[in-house]
């Protein structure tokens, strides 16, 4: 949401057709990017990981149920009724902030993430961050019956995409940080690029996304969208 917003606050200021547009997203991206008010909202300051906030419960399972006459089907049980609270599943989005740059460069929160990201329980693969972490009761479970896990462990190139970006962003600024950023910067932008083209050597394709426990193109093959963004990351091209 705050890319959104500061991506309309750009486009209008491009247009400078109308101000009033320009400042209501201006104020929005500058809400989003509160430090501590994200804080107040997100932070497990336990972990120094960020989780969603909502209406939730751990005890949801899939269970076989006829939905028709001789017919059926694997349909999601929940065994309890939801509260608000953190979604205790640490991935992709635990990153948002961090991928967003928002955290100051000498915040203590700042290790943490990187403690996370090089963690290989959580995020660390030989070929790139995965997706969800394997603590997670959702890692690399079905949805449904025919919803096979998607974003429940595999290694995605546009996420890890971002998560460079705010790393050289990070191994460049001033801070006790920035010399670690740098290392682990190096180390996953070699192990992304090597497993890349390693696929391609043994296919002939760029694919959809990458399987974390051996590094296999999985998906959609023929896949120019966001796998290509290894081009840039050859060439350190981060906005």
């Amino acid at each position: 949401m705050l890319l959104a917003a500061n991506c309309m606050q750009s486009i209008t200021q491009l247009f400078k057709k109308d101000n009033k547009p320009e400042k209501e997203y201006g104020s929005t991206a500058k809400l989003l990017s509160d430090f501590d008010m994200l804080n107040q909202m997100h932070l497990h300051p336990l972990v120094g990981a960020y989780y969603d906030f909502g209406n939730h419960t751990e005890k949801v399972r899939l269970s076989w149920k006829e939905t028709r006459v001789g017919t059926r089907e694997l349909v999601r049980d929940v065994l309890e009724q939801p509260v608000p609270r953190f979604v205790p599943h640490i991935g992709y989005v635990s990153l948002f902030p961090f991928m967003g740059k928002i955290i100051p460069s000498d915040s203590w929160i700042l290790g943490k993430q990187l403690d996370l990201i090089t963690n290989s329980t959580v995020f660390w693969t030989d070929y790139g961050l995965r997706s969800l972490s394997k603590t997670s009761s959702l890692y690399m479970k079905y949805n449904t019956e025919h919803d096979a896990p998607y974003w429940r462990g595999s290694i995605w190139m546009n996420m890890n995409y971002m998560v460079l970006s705010a790393l050289y962003h990070y191994s460049k600024e001033d801070g006790p940080y920035s010399d670690r950023a740098r290392v682990i910067y190096d180390d996953l932008r070699g192990n992304l690029i090597r497993n890349v083209v390693r696929n391609y050597h043994q296919t002939g394709f760029l694919w959809e996304q990458y399987d974390q426990r051996n590094g296999k193109g999985k998906g959609a093959r023929l896949f120019t969208g966001w796998t290509s963004l290894v081009l840039l990351i050859m060439s350190e091209a981060y906005t």
